[in-house]
């Protein structure tokens, strides 16, 4: 009976011996292919092949552990885009790099930019809805410079004034991102899309009475 107990013992004391991880070592461990799935991080791989052969279950000869892109120079699983690569937005438009400039300087920078969307009925009716929630409180319902803010701070742009009139979707977009006079940047507010269909509305309703 000693003896039995003296080698369930050692063995229970092998088992926690051999369960220790240190440095490179994980250890022994139970399911080891659930704590060590084929997770392809980005910075840090495991470019030996035959790591985790033990426990792979596949027959592709190579380990469980084995997680690296040995087609990639770095051994990376994240490709590295090509040399210039501009990134582009779901809907395939680069991103717009224009910077503030002076009130007579904004025609000159958005030469040539057209708004993307069309003047759809759905695009109007969000571009309302995003008025209204960005710049009725200011420039008021109709774009006379009614807004409850201009009661308490003087030079709200009336949109149907003689001055803004003629002004371009591009020119209303830049002034949107960035800012000019009193209005600050709303670049980091409004995504672009919701800059443009704000400023299709804006152009329908200077033409309203």
């Amino acid at each position: 009976m000693r003896i039995n107990n003296f080698i369930a013992f050692a063995s229970a004391a092998v088992m926690v011996w051999g369960c220790k991880a240190g440095g490179d070592n994980p250890g022994r461990e139970y399911a080891a292919n659930m704590y060590h799935s084929v997770a392809y991080e980005p910075m840090s791989q495991v470019t030996d092949e035959s790591a985790g052969t033990w426990v792979n279950s596949l027959d592709n000869g190579r380990g469980e552990y084995f997680n690296s892109n040995k087609y990639n120079p770095y051994r990376m699983n994240m490709r590295e885009p090509a040399p210039n690569t501009v990134k582009r937005n779901a809907y395939g438009w680069l991103p717009y790099r224009n910077k503030r400039v002076g009130k007579d300087s904004v025609d000159i920078v958005t030469a040539g930019m057209k708004n993307p969307l069309d003047s759809t009925k759905e695009i109007l009716a969000e571009g309302k809805v995003l008025y209204e929630t960005y710049c009725k409180h200011c420039h008021g319902a109709k774009g006379e410079a009614d807004g409850k803010v201009s009661d308490k701070y003087a030079g709200v742009a009336n949109l149907k004034g003689d001055a803004y009139v003629a002004i371009s979707e591009a020119h209303i977009f830049q002034v949107i991102t960035h800012g000019a006079g009193l209005m600050g940047s709303h670049g980091s507010q409004v995504s672009p899309e919701d800059r443009w269909k704000i400023a299709k509305y804006v152009k329908a309703l200077q033409k309203q009475k």
